[in-house]
């Protein structure tokens, strides 16, 4: 009898904690059940940081707070690639930074903050391109930059992963699948999100085009949903949205058992392929395939957003409701990996 396929289950901790401490994070993912968490913003007591902005007191405070509620960070979810990939002013406040010295500092930085929390993995995006032309005609400046990102974490056996978003050269999943074959590097992953393209007006059977466009480039999940405004006299799902994708004016994010990205179709899909990059992720040091919640319940934005403590939780429920129904296996904490923390 073959072994039923099994994820782990993380979230942004910053999603999660109305004030964005780092006890309050670790705490809700803790009450959850969960083991891992994905770190972004934190505040450590000196005000609200990006994991990239931490000091060492910061990291050594908050290694302490994961050791004492039984958390390991997933991922890191860094910034990286969410900057101008030409240094033209298209209206934007997204900045501009030199390849070399990005790549010493920026890249290096998110690196080393990935060690200082051991994870293997690196989240990051595609580049901004002016919005005057089409993605297509920025593709091979974006995969020179993408490539040495992954070149650079290969090197200190970090994964990169690029997450499919709108308004950046790899806003589809064709597009990052165009990337990831051209750069074939073995640092190089792809992360799925499926509302970060239902987001852009794709019908649910769009979004599946494109999950299959990626599908073997993918190293882990983002779960988030979006559903656009029934009230529209127009059916939602052919109310396309207009490049450039208003992120902050998105309002309609829900959990992924009710929105538009079509979550059961993909994960009984993705189920088939989990085996095989289970095996190869552990090859490399990683503990599992990951699906990692960002549900944006209650906000979204373009560096980030907010679900609440109640949010997280009513997104982690319709997720292992998703997960029971396509008969995918996860781990929540029980009685005896509870008396195991203390």
């Amino acid at each position: 009898m073959s072994k039923t396929p099994s994820v782990l289950i993380s979230g942004f901790g910053d999603e999660a904690a109305v004030t964005k401490l780092g006890i309050e994070q670790v705490s809700v993912f803790a009450a959850l059940g969960l083991d891992y968490y994905s770190l972004r913003f934190v505040d450590l007591g000196n005000g609200i940081k990006n994991v990239m902005q931490l000091n060492k007191r910061e990291v050594r405070s908050l290694t302490r707070l994961n050791q004492d509620y039984g958390l390991n960070v997933a991922t890191i979810g860094s910034p990286i690639g969410k900057i101008k990939l030409k240094d033209v002013n298209d209206g934007t406040k997204n900045p501009y930074i030199a390849p070399k010295k990005y790549l010493t500092e920026d890249v290096a930085r998110a690196i080393e903050m990935a060690h200082a929390f051991d994870t293997k993995l690196l989240r990051g995006f595609s580049f901004y391109h002016p919005q005057t032309a089409p993605p297509e005609d920025y593709l091979t400046e974006a995969i020179d930059r993408v490539g040495a990102i992954a070149e650079a974490c290969g090197k200190s056996d970090v994964i990169f992963g690029l997450e499919v978003e709108a308004n950046l050269v790899g806003q589809t999943g064709k597009l990052l699948a165009k990337m990831y074959k051209k750069i074939k590097h073995p640092n190089l992953m792809l992360i799925f999100d499926g509302a970060n393209l239902s987001a852009q007006g794709m019908t649910t059977e769009e979004v599946f085009e494109e999950y299959r466009a990626m599908r073997n480039g993918i190293g882990w999940i983002h779960i988030k949903d979006y559903r656009t405004n029934p009230s529209l006299k127009q059916h939602p799902q052919k109310n396309k949205a207009t490049a450039p994708v208003n992120e902050d004016a998105l309002t309609d994010f829900v959990p992924a058992d009710i929105g538009d990205s079509g979550h059961e179709a993909i994960l009984r899909d993705f189920r088939d392929y989990l085996p095989a990059l289970e095996k190869k992720l552990k090859r490399m040091g990683v503990p599992g395939v990951f699906l990692d919640l960002e549900p944006h319940l209650k906000k979204g934005g373009q560096f980030g957003g907010f679900s609440g403590p109640d949010g997280m939780g009513v997104a982690l429920r319709a997720l292992n409701s998703l997960l029971d129904y396509v008969k995918i296996d996860y781990r929540l904490r029980d009685f005896e990996s509870v008396l195991s923390v203390r």
